[in-house]
């Protein structure tokens, strides 16, 4: 396991970072200790979770497995979405991350959360009044870093501007969608970490299994999240995306590539990625990531995996811009 430093927080983090999702779900409390040991055997040190992730009780298995080892491990943990029916448990107000870190705080077993998420740009709520509440967190000593999940860049990048001016701490980590076939944060949300040096942790590097081997054109296998949650199934809708799987799939085993490996391995080798979050129902499940790191993942090799799935258009439209000094060759022509 390589270990590189999280954004500009000086912090060193395994390049994977394993996903808590599963615990409390479809990984019971034994199946979760086990996959939490083999992670920390592999020379992990990074874990995210969520305080909806089974409505807090991956939090609670989670702070059971770092009782021991807390000053060993990063954690992050996130705030926004419902967790009751009460008309103010959700969002990202200052009074809804007020309650809802104490109740993380309390379920992890922990004084402090290294990374705090707030899980979705808010609407509703001025952001202002968000970082603000991020930053009385910080101060206080129970949040080391905020960070931005599921943010566009220009939203991020609003958040850094006024913690700049009000002096507040800073977002240091976004966490977006990122794969194969879901590639949007190539076009802004990648770039910008690297300008202002933030860590970035994507979520999904498999597709909610699309990239495993399991899907194709014409290949479904009888359960799994593309199989039976509406959510992703939306997510992952489009016909092309399952031709890419297909070609990918082949493509792997053409050159002697678990699927699971490689697909994570081309995730964690963009230059501006940190950690790619995995995750696994089981230990045998899990394995199939943990390959990644021993994959060479050379600029070669991820341009010819790169080019199985339709690359996105650069943030101004101007695709002809792609090819480098335009108006360089423009002049050359004359």
């Amino acid at each position: 396991m390589d270990y590189r430093v999280l954004g500009n927080t000086g912090v060193k983090v395994s390049s994977l970072c394993f996903g808590t999702m599963s615990f409390g779900g479809d990984a019971d409390e034994a199946t979760s200790k086990a996959m939490f040991n083999r992670c920390r055997d592999s020379g992990i040190n990074f874990f995210d979770c969520a305080n909806v992730y089974q409505k807090g009780r991956a939090e609670e298995i989670l702070g059971g497995l770092i009782r021991d080892c807390r000053e060993e491990v990063v954690i992050t943990t996130k705030v926004y979405f419902p967790m009751s029916q009460d008309v103010n448990a959700r969002g990202a107000h200052r009074r809804h991350i007020t309650y809802a870190l104490e109740e993380s705080l309390r379920r992890l077993g922990t004084d402090y959360v290294d990374v705090y998420f707030i899980h979705r740009f808010d609407e509703a709520t001025p952001l202002e009044e968000t970082l603000r509440a991020l930053d009385d967190m910080v101060t206080q000593g129970k949040i080391l870093y905020p960070a931005a999940s599921n943010f566009a860049a220009w939203q991020v990048q609003k958040g850094l501007g006024l913690s700049a001016l009000h002096d507040w701490a800073r977002f240091e980590v976004v966490q977006p969608m990122y794969n194969l076939v879901k590639r949007q944060a190539e076009v802004e949300i990648l770039p910008m970490a690297q300008s202002e040096k933030l860590g970035v942790t994507p979520y999904s590097p498999l597709g909610a299994g699309l990239l495993t081997g399991k899907y194709g054109v014409d290949r479904r296998p009888e359960q799994g999240r593309l199989i039976g949650n509406e959510m992703y199934q939306k997510r992952y809708n489009d016909d092309w995306t399952y031709q890419v799987a297909d070609d990918f799939t082949e493509f792997a085993r053409h050159n002697g590539y678990s699927p699971v490996s490689l697909a994570v391995a081309w995730v964690r080798a963009h230059p501006a990625i940190t950690a790619p979050i995995i995750g696994a129902r089981n230990v045998e499940q899990l394995e199939g990531s943990l390959g990644a790191i021993e994959i060479d993942m050379t600029p070669d090799l991820r341009a010819e995996i790169a080019a199985l799935s339709p690359e996105p258009p650069p943030a101004t439209d101007r695709s002809e811009e792609r090819a480098g000094d335009m108006f360089s060759a423009q002049l050359q022509k004359k």
